[in-house]
């Protein structure tokens, strides 16, 4: 019998070595430069439009206690759906943050006192979300929210609109790009009302019925208003239940967002007749409308869209979302629509989860990663073309000092610079310059330190001439873009390279 001691050792390592498959986690996102980038313009374009408007900025921590989440815990005891959790040492249960909102109500309850009120905040960063994802759909994602705590004038909502436009332009949406689509919840409830539905659930039909009219057509919203739908597939929507008159007066007051802010409001006024939140909700319309004007926000750029809806159980009053307006291909050119980049509205209940007293809020929310990948689809790169750093070859070991004086030159004047310090020779030197989209090479051999001189190499221009080459060896004859001259003009000249590679884009 063998001894197991000497038994195949060979066998046993291999047992025992584990290497795990390199994969991001599902919903999760790596983002190289480009994407990081493009947040980054994003984010730095939208928080100066806020801070131009007064908001503080807030950052608060990536955690927050699960109970303070509110209704995405639908389980107290082990609170892991919706959310990401876990248990701390006290047994208290912790959540990655769903969103921007939940935290700033903690925040406004717990220093309530404090703080200068009405109190206006913006704030940016990553939420996650323990949902199943899809294409485009993450866990992990970067909103850009500003929210005014405190004021229930509709001036409010009216300034929050306002600032979501500047907002979208800021961040390369010219105007007719994209538009901000308006509604009240008061109005479809005081409709409703007058309509005889007073159930919750039936309510919540209604509006989830409302919410597909741009998916399913008015005949289709008809279906789920009533008692119900048959879908393509075989499968059977139950629908909300009303009747005859009351589904012709829900559709009458979806389609009656046609034309400026003041016509629309005319048409929704002779739609829901006269009840008391009806009129509630036709008034700050009103009041926002009047503002929106003395804001310099024209009709096509802010519009009353009754059909909009947001938040089924969570906005109050005043609700808006920002809808982009431009044609948006994908990856394999086939066209696509993005629909929302942004939303939000009136929430009054949120800080009284903490308090016990209704506390008046409004704000809006940037999808910051959706954003970004919108402005792509429509051919607009919001961080611009990639530009890497310029690149010094490296020719011979012994001369590695006055490479690094040359890169530490550069970076000096401000220009992104570094030495190559892999291995290779220069041609695939050349080809790594060229692949990190460097818009120079510089060349610094023996003969050329002993000149003092340098040579530089203009990449920028050779992408560009390289794109009508048919001849390679007319193309090295021609060596384009390449000079060599006094070293102290390296930053004059590198600095014109980037200058015209800039102007050329």
């Amino acid at each position: 019998m063998p001894n197991a001691t000497n038994d195949s050792p060979a066998t046993t390592t291999e047992a025992q070595t584990f290497r795990p498959e390199a994969r991001a986690p599902r919903g999760f996102a790596d983002k190289r430069a480009r994407d990081l980038r493009a947040e980054r313009a994003i984010l730095e374009a939208v928080s100066a439009v806020y801070e131009r408007h007064g908001f503080e900025a807030l950052d608060t921590g990536a955690f927050e206690y699960a109970d303070a989440l509110g209704k995405f815990l639908p389980d107290s005891d082990r609170p892991n759906e919706g959310v990401f959790a876990l248990q701390d040492d006290d047994d208290q249960w912790m959540a990655l943050r769903y969103d921007l909102t939940a935290p700033l109500a903690r925040f406004a309850a717990q220093n309530w006192e404090t703080l200068a009120k009405p109190f206006r905040r913006y704030a940016y960063g990553p939420v996650w979300r323990n949902e199943k994802p899809g294409p485009g759909r993450f866990r992990e994602f970067i909103q850009c929210d500003a929210d005014t705590v405190g004021s229930a004038r509709p001036e409010a909502d009216a300034e929050i609109i306002a600032m979501a436009v500047a907002g979208l332009e800021a961040a390369g949406l010219p105007r007719g790009s994209a538009v901000l689509r308006i509604n009240n919840r008061k109005l479809l409830n005081g409709l409703l009302t007058s309509a005889g539905v007073e159930t919750n659930g039936q309510k919540l039909g209604v509006l989830r019925a409302v919410d597909k009219l741009d998916r399913l057509g008015v005949e289709g919203v008809r279906l789920l208003l009533g008692e119900g739908r048959l879908d393509e597939s075989g499968a059977f929507t139950k629908g909300a239940g009303l009747a005859g008159k009351a589904i012709d007066a829900v559709l009458d007051f979806v389609q009656a967002g046609s034309g400026g802010r003041s016509e629309t409001l005319s048409k929704i006024a002779n739609v829901i007749g006269g009840s008391a939140e009806g009129d509630e909700g036709l008034n700050e319309l009103a009041l926002i409308d009047a503002a929106l004007k003395s804001l310099g926000v024209a009709d096509d750029q802010a519009m009353f869209e009754p059909s909009i809806v947001r938040g089924l159980e969570y906005y109050t009053g005043a609700v808006f979302e920002a809808e982009l307006l431009l044609s948006t291909l994908d990856e394999k050119g086939n066209k696509v629509s993005f629909g929302s980049i942004g939303g939000g509205g009136r929430y009054d209940d949120l800080v009284a989860r903490f308090t016990g007293q209704q506390t008046p809020a409004t704000g809006f929310s940037f999808g910051v990663s959706r954003l970004a990948s919108a402005l792509r689809a429509a051919g607009r790169e919001p961080g611009g073309t990639a530009r890497g750093p310029v690149v010094v070859i490296v020719f011979d070991q012994a001369h590695m000092g006055e490479y690094f004086s040359v890169a530490s030159e550069l970076r000096n004047a401000g220009i992104a610079a570094e030495v190559y310090l892999g291995t290779s020779g220069m041609r695939p030197q050349m080809k790594y310059a060229d692949r990190r989209m460097a818009p120079a090479a510089i060349m610094l051999g023996g003969d050329e330190i002993a000149a003092g001189t340098v040579t530089i190499k203009d990449l920028d221009l050779g992408r560009e001439l390289a794109s009508g080459v048919a001849d390679n060896a007319a193309w090295k004859a021609e060596r384009p873009g390449q000079q060599t001259i006094p070293r102290g003009e390296l930053v004059a000249a590198v600095r014109r390279i980037i200058a015209g590679g800039e102007s050329g884009q």
